[in-house]
């Protein structure tokens, strides 16, 4: 009898260990299938186990409210695309508002409008249906500011919950967002300390991560190109991260500065622990070579502590606001390029008027770029601009893994001396055209010296060059 109990609970204990095991590997698995940094370079991102380049181009910030949302991203997954953008933005018009109305048509913050958070539910399963990034912006400032700020839910005319007075709220805020004279961003304990305001914030932020925690493909990004305060930035990372409790998210904050090597990006930057990765979104209002160089300070910065660094808006196109300055359309596929090129792990066309969204000149660059890496992987490669001489200031740009596989990129046409001297034997050359992304020619060439490269055509090419 005490035999067979013996042998009756090791069984159970066997059982229970092996449960346990199975359980550990099951979750293990999980974690390591969600979007993250790359455990083998997490200047890249992982997903699936696998690393992966994230391209996008979109026609719109909070693309839940997309109507035509399911074939758009059919399109943009058709041209290799794997990432979106999706701002919590309701104030174009047609939006859902988050919030449920009476039949006063007044808001109530304590009751939800299901059908927005429906829509929402929709953008995440289909997006990752098609494996597809999303890259969530919590706030944005353009919804709280100016003619928006006179129909919002959190206007104290237009809800049932508090009153001017409670909120500490005006009626109206009408200069341009970045002024931050909008208390809405002012409400953490550290700053104002609202907690009337506060709390519907929080009711907000929770509902979003019961539909968001379930999925292993969202980053999270506090504000749209903010300039308000760190302890605003702070306060909801932590928060973020403490309502997520075991699951493993990653998270950044967008500062608004288009001087990305300013004090108000280096609270990203300096922070680690805090910040997942880094958003230089803002770079893109730089042109041409200053628009590079200020990404290598950003990378050369973070040398010792690499995350992965994206930009989720581009902005150039012949309807931008900013044309008088170049940021037009031939900036933003310059911007593309330089950006995969120069070690970004995301990119994507900001959405039209101010970017080229989904359009031709932005589906032709990432069918390119999709081409290239049949050829080469980015993250086998480096920027190496040493390797370039006889350049002209935004000619060329150069990444090798040197003696293997080289890249160089003209935005226009142009022509170059690339250093191919640790090249033993020969390489294959190939030309792809920016423009309709195709390969023009190929040829083989000979390592041991420098070696002339003439881009082919004068609407953009990149030069792809493998040792045999």
């Amino acid at each position: 009898m005490k035999s067979t109990l013996y042998f009756t609970c090791l069984a159970l204990l066997l059982s229970t260990a092996s449960c346990e095991k199975e359980g550990d590997e099951e979750q293990k698995a999980k974690l390591e299938g969600s979007i993250r940094p790359w455990s083998e370079n997490p200047a890249y991102w992982e997903y699936k186990g696998e690393p992966v380049l994230l391209l996008g181009a979109t026609d719109n910030d909070n693309l839940f409210q997309h109507p035509n949302l399911k074939s758009h991203l059919d399109s943009l997954q058709a041209i290799g695309g794997n990432y979106i953008r999706n701002t919590m933005s309701d104030r174009d018009p047609g939006d859902l508002r988050a919030f449920a109305t009476n039949e006063a048509g007044k808001y109530d913050l304590n009751l939800w409008n299901e059908a927005y958070w429906q829509q929402f539910d929709s953008m995440l399963h289909w997006t990752a249906q098609r494996d597809i990034i999303v890259q969530i912006e919590i706030w944005d400032r353009f919804d709280h500011s100016r003619q928006e700020w006179l129909s919002d839910p959190y206007h104290p005319a237009n809800n049932i919950n508090y009153s001017y007075e409670e909120a500490r709220l005006d009626s109206l805020y009408p200069n341009h967002p970045g002024a931050n004279e909008q208390p809405f961003f002012y409400t953490v304990p550290a700053l104002d300390d609202n907690p009337l305001v506060l709390k519907y914030q929080q009711s907000f932020v929770r509902k979003l991560l019961d539909h968001t925690l379930g999925h292993d493909h969202v980053l999270y990004c506090i504000d749209n190109e903010t300039k308000g305060e760190d302890e605003w930035a702070i306060y909801w990372t932590d928060f973020i991260k403490k309502e997520a409790g075991d699951k493993e998210i990653m998270l950044t904050q967008m500062w608004d500065d288009w001087d990305i090597k300013s004090d108000m990006h280096r609270r990203t930057l300096d922070h680690p622990e805090r910040y997942d990765y880094i958003d230089m979104s803002q770079n893109s209002h730089n042109t041409g070579q200053l628009n590079w160089d200020n990404a290598r300070f950003i990378f050369d910065y973070i040398q010792s502590n690499p995350r992965p660094v994206n930009s989720t808006k581009i902005y150039g196109s012949e309807t931008s606001p900013w044309t008088n300055r170049g940021i037009d359309e031939q900036h933003a596929v310059e911007t593309f390029f330089r950006n995969i090129i120069g070690g970004f792990a995301s990119s994507r066309f900001h959405r039209p008027p101010a970017g080229l969204g989904l359009s031709a000149s932005s589906m032709d660059a990432l069918k390119a770029l999709r081409k290239v890496e049949e050829k080469l992987k980015f993250w086998e490669l480096s920027p190496r601009m040493d390797l370039l001489s006889e350049k002209e200031e935004n000619e060329a740009y150069c990444a090798a893994k040197e003696g293997e596989k080289y890249l160089v990129y003209f935005p226009k046409g142009g022509e170059v001396m690339l250093d191919f001297s640790t090249l033993t034997g020969n390489a294959s050359l190939q030309w792809l055209s920016v423009t309709g992304a195709e390969w023009l020619s190929a040829s083989e060439v000979s390592g041991g010296e420098a070696i002339q490269l003439r881009s082919p055509v004068d609407t953009g090419a990149i030069a792809v060059l493998v040792k045999e």
